[in-house]
């Protein structure tokens, strides 16, 4: 008879997802063991500290590794229940890169025994749960894995496998893992029941249960449902602005409808979900998906509008300060940020000075570092020697601005917060 009794989760990725997963795990009494490859995230984590902004997280940290129930580590031990959470980026032509999902899985085939629960939380294409399991089999065809495209009720395996798609707001993510509801596909009933057990550990919101397939879908298309929504309000901020009209009045107008509500637009969308997980569902069903390619489009140029406009406002000699680096307010997370995209442009067409202000992180990332021309300082120094502000994060701090600091310089607002 299987074993079913969790002592010890292994969290694979101690990023933005899985550290506070990891954390909220180990707060409730469980030993986990969070894996990751890079040493100095393991050094940080073992002291108690964090490497990511996250508010509250640190203190949970510190906590559950001081009373021995987290500790970080750069190899693989065994667990009863294994959750990965590593990046699955997007490669040339926007197709799925899971090389790092295929290094967590081939890194704990040697230490799965019967009755391990294995659970995948990293955003991933339909299928790739099942793919894991068939990764899985060919490394241990000592075990049993289960198969999504046998028969939906057989649960003639010894390996559990399923997807819960992680659903959580930077700046929210504790309360959140927490409290928001649960999708959660097994690649057998089985299988589903036995996430739903584990989840319902720490998990105050309801879990719903469903299969693998349908569980990948669910996170792909509510993410690409959002990047629609902003796609429009995007192109709404084109046609505003070729109209001269104030596109956050028009907005706040029209939403006054009972049945409107048009998000605000920005600089573009970025985040490791919403400018991902759409090519995901495009690369299954290129033939089936013009709406989601054509909502990627808009919002993949809305960078390059930012760029031009402030070209065609800005002299030469002139300084262009741009104000926040991160995807998302009061944050440091700079995944796919289009507000990088945007300071990368500027650096390589404008000759003036570009001062470059992020209060979230303490150095320059590596891909502004060769740009001579580029700044790297507070905001109120950057909004003090340009001549051209550009918006791109609506940080708390830059809310505060008062309006005689702004007096005299050529605003780009591409937040509405001015």
């Amino acid at each position: 008879m299987i074993n079913e009794e969790i002592n010890k989760v292994c969290v694979i990725g101690l990023g933005y997802v899985g550290l506070p997963t990891a954390a909220v795990i180990a707060r409730t009494g469980l030993v986990v063991s969070g894996y990751d490859k890079d040493k100095a995230t393991v050094e940080i984590i073992n002291k108690g500290k964090i490497h990511i902004i996250e508010p509250e997280l640190e203190n949970v940290v510190s906590d559950s590794v001081s009373n021995g129930t987290l500790y970080a580590t750069n190899s693989i031990e065994t667990a009863d229940v294994f959750v990965i959470a590593v990046p699955t980026p997007i490669k040339e032509k926007n197709a799925p890169n899971l090389e790092h999902l295929r290094d967590s899985v081939e890194a704990i085939a040697s230490v799965i025994t019967p009755g391990n629960l294995i659970i995948l939380e990293s955003t991933s294409p339909v299928g790739t749960t099942n793919q894991i399991s068939q990764w899985l089999k060919k490394h241990r065809p000592d075990l049993k894995f289960p198969n999504s495209n046998k028969d939906s009720e057989s649960n003639d395996h010894n390996i559990f496998i399923a997807h819960s798609p992680e659903r959580v707001l930077p700046g929210q993510i504790l309360n959140e893992i927490v409290n928001n509801d649960r999708v959660i596909g097994g690649l057998s009933p089985i299988c589903s029941e036995r996430a739903k057990r584990f989840y319902s550990i720490f998990v105050q919101g309801k879990c719903h249960l469903t299969t693998a397939q349908t569980a990948e879908l669910v996170k792909l298309s509510e993410n690409a449902f959002r990047d629609t929504n902003i796609a429009f309000a995007n192109e709404m901020s084109l046609v505003c602005d070729a109209l001269n009209i104030d596109v956050w009045e028009m907005i706040k107008l029209a939403n006054l409808h009972p049945r409107v509500e048009i998000l605000k637009p920005g600089p573009g969308v970025g985040g490791h979900c919403i400018a991902v997980d759409p090519w995901f569902i495009v690369h299954s069903a290129p033939n089936q998906t013009p709406l989601i390619q054509t909502s990627r489009r808009v919002n993949n140029e809305k960078p390059n509008w930012v760029v031009r406009k402030a070209m065609k406002s800005t002299k030469p000699s002139q300084a262009i300060a741009c104000l926040g680096l991160s995807y998302k307010s009061d944050i440091d997370d700079l995944r796919e940020s289009p507000a990088l995209n945007i300071v990368e442009k500027l650096a390589t067409k404008h000759s003036g000075k570009i001062f470059v202000a992020e209060p979230n992180i303490t150095i320059l990332p590596k891909q502004l570092e060769i740009f001579k021309n580029i700044v790297y300082c507070n905001f109120e120094e950057a909004i003090d020697h340009a001549d051209t502000i550009i918006i791109l994060t609506d940080h708390t701090d830059f809310k505060r601005v008062k309006n005689s600091k702004l007096k005299d310089k050529n605003i780009i607002d591409t937040r509405g917060i001015w």
